[in-house]
């Protein structure tokens, strides 16, 4: 179903006003107390605005016009809901704005987008993205379920029969193997980033393959390449890939496998399509979708109460069955009536790999720094740029760090570089420095590798990084930072996002260096709107003067990141490469 607008009037009166204060829980139990108080007339009005996702709306629209039918009212305030069939990742740019969020790959939130007062996204993995992005007033954990919709893996039905479908029990391992073998199966996926089936599949990809022992490294980059190649940023698109024609040669040319929702398999199948889809419930259980049912921070305290007696029609049990019409399962991972279920469906499903708390949503299971890694490997996977890595080689990069098995700084520090560098494909330019205070002559710079196609210097870049040592000098953060950015400026190329990041452990302290004044004011002078450079810097440990870096990055553009702990420099790396890529 296309995204279009479902509205209905209803006539609730709020009996209470209860405070609207971050994402509010609601329970269910109540359904028939407001029928008990339903009165013929009403005066009167409150508006509340809900969105919901796409393939959920006609089920939540379909039972709010029940409740106008049954004349549904508390005391004499008028309700009027407007149900909008929304895609997630709309809302979601929409509230990241409004709630200052930032989240990476959703882009921009249309000028006429308006936030809504209750958010029905498709899995709670929205709110938790808000959450981490910055959106504080938002707690994830108390979006209640509202149905449920197991995240599968899509695959053509002969290319399963020759996997042993339905009756053999494959798992995300295998799938991971069949990915990177000689001849790989065509995989595809929705942007992670936009969407939480391809995000679920992602994370139980990923997850599979870095636990392949000293291969993982390899197979994660294998996976997320073939994923990339495949990738399509809305389902129509992706689902269009599959073979649309029985013989061997079409179905061996087409998509042959994609994480997508149980739903999204059962509807595909409903048209009778000349190949239909297995769904493949892989094992460990992927993050379902989940349908939380969140009323939205700085709603007016009557809003807030409408919103819960609406929530109570849409966990009543005859919802069950509207759900069923709908290809959608109940919170509990079971179906109602009329659910036509595919082959090898488990009953219940969907609940299992992360149950809810208490009635809510998956949220509470959910990592948050594996949803950050898995977003941020993603990023910068699928995308390219032109980067200048500088790496500081001070004295004080020889410290040794406890949590990394007493491994220095420095060893740290290169190989979170390391790590990232194989994520990077071959469309990236990239360059490498080291600085300190006098490393070249007077220079507090040395160029290692020059920036350039990782296609012609991949090599390079690797042997340089091998070969990384600390110095005895001292840390000349601002001749290395004005450097760079004029060299990164001078060859600026239109077609990338061109930027800088950083490695330090201490502040400027090169007495015969330029001092912050001068650096700032010289920056200021140079920078170029037609021709942005972004300066992303990480600093590491307690030495490190993160209002220093941010005056830098005020003017640049980009960011500071400083962690105490050097052992957490690698996901830093990652999330700010993919927050550069989205424009932050």
């Amino acid at each position: 179903m296309s995204a279009g607008r479902h509205r209905m009037r209803s006539n609730i009166h709020a009996a209470g006003a209860a405070a609207a204060v971050g994402v509010l829980a609601v329970t269910a139990g109540g359904y028939f107390g407001y029928q008990q108080l339903a009165q013929s007339d009403c005066s009167g009005k409150i508006d509340l605005a809900v969105a919901v996702a796409t393939e959920l709306a006609p089920a939540v629209d379909a039972a709010a016009t029940q409740w106008e039918q049954d004349g549904a009212a508390v005391g004499g305030t008028c309700i009027d809901v407007t149900v909008s069939a929304s895609e997630p990742v709309e809302v979601a740019a929409t509230v990241a704005a409004k709630h200052g969020a930032t989240l990476a790959g959703v882009g921009q939130a249309s000028g006429t987008a308006v936030s809504p007062d209750v958010w029905v996204p498709d899995s709670s993995t929205w709110l938790l993205r808000l959450k981490t992005g910055g959106a504080t007033a938002f707690d994830p954990g108390n979006g209640s379920s509202i149905a449920r919709s197991p995240v599968v893996v899509a695959m053509p039905q002969p290319i399963a029969s020759q996997l042993g479908w339905p009756e053999k029990k494959l798992s995300w391992v295998n799938l991971v193997q069949r990915v990177n073998s000689s001849k790989p199966l065509k995989t595809g996926i929705v942007d992670p980033t936009r969407d939480a089936a391809g995000l679920s599949g992602l994370l139980s990809l990923t997850a599979a393959a870095a636990s392949a022992g000293t291969d993982a490294q390899k197979d994660t980059v294998g996976a997320l390449r073939a994923l990339a190649t495949g990738r399509s940023n809305i389902r129509q698109d992706l689902m269009a890939k599959f073979p649309t024609a029985e013989d061997p040669t079409t179905i061996a040319r087409s998509l042959g496998a994609a994480a997508l929702s149980e739903e999204d398999v059962i509807e595909y199948n409903s048209k009778k399509p000349p190949v239909p889809l297995a769904a493949l419930y892989l094992e460990p259980a992927s993050i379902p979708l989940d349908y939380p049912y969140a009323v939205l921070p700085g709603i007016e305290p009557a809003k807030a109460s409408a919103a819960r007696v609406l929530f109570e029609v849409l966990t009543h049990p005859s919802f069950q069955n509207r759900l069923a019409a709908q290809s959608l399962r109940a919170p509990d991972g079971n179906w109602g009536e009329g659910f036509t279920a595919p082959p090898g469906a488990p009953s219940p499903a969907g609940g299992t790999a992360n149950p809810p708390s208490n009635g809510g949503g998956a949220a509470g299971a959910l990592d948050p720094g594996a949803i950050e890694r898995a977003v941020s490997s993603w990023s910068i996977a699928t995308q390219s740029g032109r980067l200048l890595c500088i790496i500081d080689v001070s004295g004080s990069m020889t410290a040794k760090v406890p949590t990394a098995n007493n491994a220095t700084r420095q060893q740290v520090t290169v190989a979170a570089a390391q790590r990232g560098l194989n994520l990077f494909d071959d469309s990236w330019q990239i360059g490498l420095w080291t600085f300190s205070t006098k490393l070249d002559g007077d220079k507090d710079y040395q160029e290692l590798v020059g920036i350039g196609p990782l296609s012609r210097q991949r090599g390079q870049l690797e042997q340089a990084l091998a070969g990384v040592r600390s110095s005895k000098g001292d840390t000349g953060l601002y001749d290395t930072v004005l450097a760079a950015y004029k060299t990164v400026q001078d060859n600026w190329d239109p077609a990338q996002v061109n930027s800088i990041v950083l490695f330090t452990d201490g502040k400027n302290d090169d007495d015969n260096g330029i001092s912050q004044a001068e650096l700032l004011a010289q920056l200021k002078s140079i920078k170029d709107p037609q021709r942005p450079v972004q300066v992303v810097l990480i600093g590491i440990g307690s030495e490190v003067n993160k209002a220093e870096l941010k005056a830098i990055t005020d003017i640049t553009g980009g960011g500071p990141f400083v962690t105490e702990d050097p052992n957490s420099i690698g996901t830093i790396f990652l999330k700010a490469i993919a927050l550069r890529k989205s424009g932050t």
